[in-house]
């Protein structure tokens, strides 16, 4: 067998723009034989999928499992919306949330796991599913959250089909009340959590430095009003007040009773269950959030293909 070198392994790379490991199996498979290399990545689907992944993926679907004491939420990206609507794509992202929770919300995990429906790694799986469907899509991310006693809510907002949306959100509640009701109370703090989108749960667990950041920002702003120190600082005090009023979960205003705050409607349930309720952790994922979208220029597209 010939020997396979590190430069056989790039120029296949560069020039097919697979990724590393699949151009060393490509060469290994055809005797070291370049063109031969090329034709299998070609015909696994393998080149055409690595082309595709400079295209920005920004559509798709989140998705949400739950099982027992614990439940997944993960997102999976596509090019366009179209796609988002393929009944593949959308098995794919199914499939993905229950990965996630025999994987504990781990991405690498996630794509190593061997994948009874087709026989390849979850990797694979998808790589396959960019060949066919002809865009670009990753397995962008996923959490999992469990607790030991009490149950996981979850809440999917624009539902493209039973737990694939947009919006996908987690709650976790410790509690030993009684498990209808507390999925009850759960599904509504998720919808909340979607609408007002907290970042953090309680006071206690709000970084030190945002706030810091924040009391220099007020504190600025109010010198800026020539008050005194003394009524600056009432007033920073005041706006840092705000500031967790609008971040932090358990201050925030309930969205189907403005009137209460969350600590309240958490409060108000202990007494009518007869037992403590402890939001453990929550999670939100929003399709797309972080991801720098490409403006497309139409006016600009037309005089290009005009030109040539």
């Amino acid at each position: 067998m010939s020997e396979i070198t590190a430069s056989m392994v790039k120029e296949l790379r560069e020039t097919t723009g697979a990724g590393m490991l699949d151009c060393k199996k490509a060469l290994v498979a055809t005797n070291a034989d370049m063109e031969q290399a090329i034709d299998w990545l070609r015909k696994k689907g393998l080149a055409s999928a690595a082309k595709k992944s400079s295209r920005i993926a920004a559509e798709g679907l989140v998705a949400v499992a739950v099982e027992g004491n614990k439940g997944a939420v993960v997102e999976v990206n596509s090019e366009t919306d179209f796609v988002a609507k393929n009944d593949l794509f959308q098995e794919y992202v199914e499939d993905a949330a229950k990965v996630a929770l025999a994987s504990n919300g781990d991405i690498c995990q996630m794509k190593d796991f061997n994948c009874p429906k087709c026989g390849k790694t979850f990797s694979e799986r998808l790589t396959d599913l960019i060949a066919k469907i002809g865009e670009n899509m990753s397995l962008r991310r996923a959490q999992m959250l469990c607790v030991d006693n009490g149950i996981i809510a979850s809440y999917v907002h624009n539902v493209a089909r039973n737990n694939l949306g947009k919006i996908g959100v987690l709650v976790a509640i410790e509690s030993s009340a009684d498990k209808a009701k507390l999925a009850e109370l759960g599904k509504h703090l998720a919808m909340h959590i979607a609408a007002a989108r907290p970042l953090f749960a309680t006071i206690d667990v709000v970084d030190p430095a945002a706030v810091e950041r924040e009391k220099a920002i007020f504190s600025e702003q109010a010198k800026a009003s020539g008050k005194p120190e003394n009524i600056i600082e009432k007033m920073v005090e005041g706006r840092i007040k705000k500031y967790y009023d609008e971040v932090v979960f358990e201050e925030q205003a309930y969205i189907m009773d403005p009137d209460k705050k969350i600590k309240q409607v958490i409060a108000d349930a202990e007494k009518e269950l007869g037992a403590n309720i402890k939001v453990k952790d929550f999670v939100c994922f929003k399709l797309g959030e972080g991801i720098q979208k490409k403006e497309e220029d139409f006016a600009a597209e037309v005089a290009a293909q005009l030109a040539k």
